[in-house]
């Protein structure tokens, strides 16, 4: 393999593009992915704060790329543009760790570009990699907010899209011969599958353009920055549409913030299910011994409020409590396809004084079940919203979320979310 080359000079943001088109605001999508290793990359670090420097690792075929960087949310903005760049074939991905984990890795990736965030906004951000050949990609990042005292916290659930990630033909689900072939430990010094950013686009983005259309004031956060003391008066965190992998450190900050008041919304289902260990960039679930599942020791339903049920779900939505002010000025109690394809209830765990609002009746797989959307008031007075269906944020995009969700399912989950981001803005909600 040809030597890759030293880090470019450092390319410095330009201002924030407006967004005041259509054209503009969908000039961040892909448009081809081309041939599978044409190219591909990721960033050395998950999140920075502003005005912190990454660097990119990209390996293509292509002779040269550049890269683009687009702040996401209610109106997506090129924010920063790299110049064209020779392209380098990178060493093959290595599996490190033996049998016992089985760790696809590209850490021995040298940098390919520097990049400064100086200028850059707070917020969910993809880099769009563009080679010469007409092939793309995305590289998530987040640019954290370096206080989130006041704000209605959007979480980026990484530990989750990570965990997915079949880059290198390993996840923490599937490896060669299947499940048993699975990886115990997964890395994020390695591209993302597919496009690179499938989660983020399937569960997060469309939330995220809510949270910011609601005009209430916001902190952007990933799962892996939930350190002691980062919640510190916080108004609410807000786990969007599929949030399943927690370390302990995780559900103690997110606990001791819940106890201190700050508010709490799950979004989707089957959250806080999988009970990880993180070693530096390296998330370890072997889902045998050494990573199992919360419910087997604190049932998560004691933070959600629910937990998860049944997979796969197939269901109508309904609303049991039209008058609760999470539903206020929403219109329509039944809404088809809107639960899946995962879904939680009610369950051993669940706070005493929790409040069902919607109750929606399937079969999982010939087993009679529902789906539950919660609330309940912890001590602090903090409020705490489950919807109980991985398709709320899906249903946002109404019929283009598939599963026969209709059009009018977009405007009753986008009140409701409004109303939730509304008055948790506001301090302990109280109120069930």
């Amino acid at each position: 393999m040809p030597p890759a080359p030293a880090p470019a000079p450092v390319p410095r943001p330009g201002t924030p593009r407006p967004s005041s088109t259509t054209d503009v605001q969908e000039s961040w999508r892909i448009s081809e992915r081309g041939a599978e290793h044409e190219i591909e990359g990721y960033a050395d670090q998950v999140s920075v704060l502003p005005g912190e420097r990454f660097h990119l690792r990209v390996s293509t075929t292509a002779p040269r790329f550049s890269a683009s960087a687009f702040r996401m949310g209610a109106n997506p903005a090129k924010v920063w543009e790299s110049p064209e760049v020779k392209g380098v074939r990178q060493a093959p991905m290595k599996v490190v760790g033996g049998p016992s984990a089985g760790t696809v890795t590209a850490a021995h990736w040298r940098p390919s570009l520097t990049v400064d965030t100086a200028g850059w906004p707070e917020g969910a951000y993809l880099i769009r990699l563009d080679a010469s050949t007409g092939a793309q990609r995305y590289v998530p990042i987040t640019v954290r907010s370096d206080s989130t005292a006041g704000r209605v916290v959007i979480l980026n659930a990484v530990t989750t899209w990570q965990a997915y990630n079949l880059w290198g033909g390993r996840s923490l689900y599937q490896g060669a011969g299947g499940f048993a072939g699975r990886s115990r430990a997964v890395t994020f010094d390695r591209p993302y599958d597919r496009d690179g950013a499938r989660l983020f686009l399937d569960f997060e983005k469309d939330a995220l353009a809510v949270a910011e259309q609601s005009h209430v004031p916001l902190a952007y956060l990933t799962d892996l920055d939930l350190k002691p003391g980062v919640l510190d008066g916080a108004r609410a965190v807000v786990s969007l549409g599929h949030d399943e992998y927690w370390s302990p450190g995780m559900r103690a900050v997110v606990t001791k913030a819940r106890d201190s008041g700050t508010n709490l919304a799950f979004l989707g289902a089957n959250a806080v299910y999988w009970r990880i260990a993180m070693h530096g960039r390296t998330l370890a679930c072997d889902k045998e011994r050494l990573c199992t599942l919360w419910r087997d020791s604190r049932p998560e339903s004691a933070l959600v409020g629910q937990m998860y049920d049944c997979f796969p779900a197939e269901g109508v939505y309904r609303v049991t409590r039209p008058g609760h002010w999470i539903f206020a000025g929403t219109k329509g109690g039944s809404f088809p396809g809107m639960v899946g394809v995962e879904a939680d209830k009610v369950s051993r765990g669940s706070p005493g004084n929790v409040r069902v609002l919607a109750e929606s009746p399937f079969s999982c797989g010939g087993r009679a079940t529902v789906s539950h959307s919660t609330y309940y008031v912890a001590p602090s007075g903090a409020g705490v919203f489950a919807s109980g269906t991985m398709r709320w944020v899906c249903a946002l995009r109404g019929r283009r979320c598939g599963h026969g969700v209709p059009d009018r399912a977009a405007a009753f989950t986008r009140r409701a979310t409004i109303n939730l981001l509304t008055r948790f803005a506001k301090g302990p909600a109280g109120a069930p």
